[in-house]
């Protein structure tokens, strides 16, 4: 019975940290670079896709302390079908409501309803502070969706920020390990015959 002969796991060295005679300087640095752009890229990018959905989650906030819901009456009949060709349609039309605020003021103006409701029909609708009807304040799981999803398009513009500009200064030290490789072989290039021994 033969036995095999244990195996070794070589060990894994990144190779432009590893001692080498043909190893210079900039090839480490270089090596660096890159290691430090990923790494900014991917923190950057966090740190900026989270800002930028707790702003967005702030700003829902916000504008949802500004604005509140009121009852109002119906003055006219709302329409049976929306009206066509404007764009945008939710399926709702346009009809005049009354409503009175908290200090008694009677107030009229225009808001969206679901089409076909009688004069008189109460309905809800969203005024700010100076008393004039606005769109609802986005609530709930869609508030928390819109700012997941400004953060994930934040993210990674952020971190491609990050990324080329460490492209570019990679390529700056490239271009100059080029032009000292150029410098070199203008010194060595004449002489390189007499290492060959004159065949080269």
């Amino acid at each position: 019975m033969t036995r095999t002969p244990p195996t070794t796991v070589p060990r894994v060295r990144l190779w432009r940290w590893r001692r080498n005679p043909l190893r210079r300087h900039s090839d480490v640095v270089e090596a660096w670079i890159v290691l430090a752009t990923w790494v900014l890229a991917v923190l950057c990018g966090a740190v900026a896709g989270l800002a930028a959905a707790h702003n967005a989650d702030s700003a829902f906030s916000a504008r949802r302390a500004h604005v509140q819901a009121v009852h109002a009456v119906l003055t006219d009949d709302a329409a049976r079908t929306p009206t066509s060709g404007t764009g945008y349609d939710d399926g709702r039309v346009w009809a005049s409501v009354r409503w009175t605020d908290a200090h008694g003021v009677v107030h009229t103006d225009r808001a969206k309803i679901a089409p076909g409701a009688a004069a008189g029909s109460q309905v809800t609708v969203w005024t700010n502070s100076a008393g004039r009807i606005v769109s609802p304040p986005v609530t709930g799981a869609a508030a928390d969706l819109q700012a997941a999803l400004t953060g994930a398009l934040v993210a990674p513009s952020a971190g491609a920020a990050v990324w080329v500009v460490g492209w570019g200064i990679r390529a700056r030290l490239i271009r100059r390990r080029m032009a000292e490789w150029d410098e070199e072989w203008k010194q060595i290039g004449p002489r390189w015959g007499n290492f060959s021994g004159g065949r080269g």
